[in-house]
């Protein structure tokens, strides 16, 4: 998966305001539907609150990432926000998120949409990748930091795969 291929430099918000979890997906939904015609941010945000409300996609470190199966969505598409202060989230380790990656997910897509969370988990594992997003100062940076990171992870991954299976 190549990060370019859900997330574009429009669907990226460096600097965004969220006093709470839930005011924080309020935000990402309209923002995302500013930049997707035919999108509903109301019908957004009720599917991001009902996943939450199954289980906080906090996965640790500061890093959540929001996700939901939406009707009409043709392919996986993603938002990459950076918060101004972090936020509770109910993360597993209790940190409060400063970065979010909201995935839109369509209905059909249940293989793909695993490995893209897998691969995305993979991708902010890297604690020189989070300190580097928090350091960006704006859309453009935040995006960039994203994108080249997720090559050297893929570069990284594809170089291991080959010196185990030969």
């Amino acid at each position: 998966m190549d990060i370019a291929d859900i997330l574009t430099p429009s669907r990226t918000l460096c600097n965004t305001p969220g006093t709470s979890k839930k005011r924080a997906l309020e935000r990402v939904a309209e923002f995302i539907c500013q930049d997707i015609p035919g999108l509903d941010a109301g019908v957004l945000f009720k599917q991001l609150i009902c996943r939450e409300r199954l289980g906080s996609t906090g996965i640790g470190h500061g890093i959540a990432i929001p996700h939901c199966r939406l009707d009409g969505c043709q392919q996986i598409t993603g938002a990459l926000v950076k918060l101004t202060d972090p936020v509770d989230f109910d993360a597993a380790d209790n940190q409060p998120v400063d970065l979010l990656l909201v995935l839109l997910v369509p209905e059909q897509a249940c293989d793909e949409h695993l490995l893209v969370l897998k691969r995305l988990a993979e991708l902010f594992n890297s604690a020189s990748t989070r300190k580097a997003m928090r350091r960006a100062e704006d859309s453009h940076s935040l995006y960039h930091i994203a994108c080249s990171a997720a090559d050297e992870s893929s570069t990284s991954t594809a170089q291991t795969r080959k010196e185990l299976h030969g």
